[in-house]
């Protein structure tokens, strides 16, 4: 009896877990297409094919559904816990050109950047879409490159603050592709041509930020 209530609970524990993701994805499609602040929650609902109250109770409010979207799209952005020790030059090079690729690679996908044209076209009606990005997804990846800024000062790889070094990078590494992509002037670069420009940005960063005893006599 108690192993077959225990195989139960997992059972439905699973068919929750299938559901709300069910929802997640009828929100977001129906965020994309219709905008956040005129999808009322009986088109949720409707989409995803479940009752509103089954929807509040797995989601919650529209705003919570629009945080657990952003959210889960923001887990990719974390720091890999297998990163390797920051030792020399050589090593944070390759760790930056590694963050900079999955980054770019992460940000410029077409359902990502709908996100932020999304954000940037309610900014009046519904600023909470800004926020949530803005605080959840983006700050994600800030976080993550001010940690791997922060092991390289404490290894004596880099001297400076770490948020400033971390907005440094990124600036050499997106240049004006993010605002190229929000306005459809560009199409999304090939695996290669990403990996090339993190590459790229890695070094003129490392150039930027030579060590003490590696800067050129005046």
């Amino acid at each position: 009896m108690v192993t077959a209530s225990m195989s139960k609970r997992r059972q439905e524990g699973g068919d929750e877990t299938a559901v709300r993701e069910r929802i997640l994805e009828a929100a977001f499609a129906a965020f994309m297409e219709s905008g956040y602040a005129t999808t009322s929650t009986l088109e949720i609902a409707t989409r995803a094919r479940v009752s509103k109250r089954e929807l509040y109770a797995l989601v919650g409010n529209k705003q919570e559904m629009l945080i657990a979207c952003i959210s889960e799209r923001a887990k990719r952005f974390d720091v890999p816990a297998d990163l390797p020790a920051l030792r020399d030059r050589e090593t944070l090079e390759k760790v930056l050109a590694s963050f900079g690729t999955k980054l770019v690679c992460e940000v410029s996908d077409p359902t990502v950047i709908a996100v932020f044209r999304l954000a940037i076209a309610e900014a009046v009606q519904a600023p909470e879409v800004a926020r949530a990005l803005n605080s959840i997804g983006r700050e994600t990846s800030r976080t993550a490159l001010r940690k791997i800024m922060s092991l390289a000062q404490a290894s004596g790889l880099l001297t400076g603050r770490p948020a400033e070094l971390a907005e440094q990078f990124a600036g050499l590494l997106w240049r004006d592709l993010m605002v190229n992509l929000l306005l459809g002037v560009a199409d999304r670069p090939t695996p290669r041509e990403i990996a090339g420009r993190a590459r790229d940005a890695a070094a003129a960063f490392l150039q930027l930020h030579p060590l003490p005893n590696d800067a050129p006599a005046a």
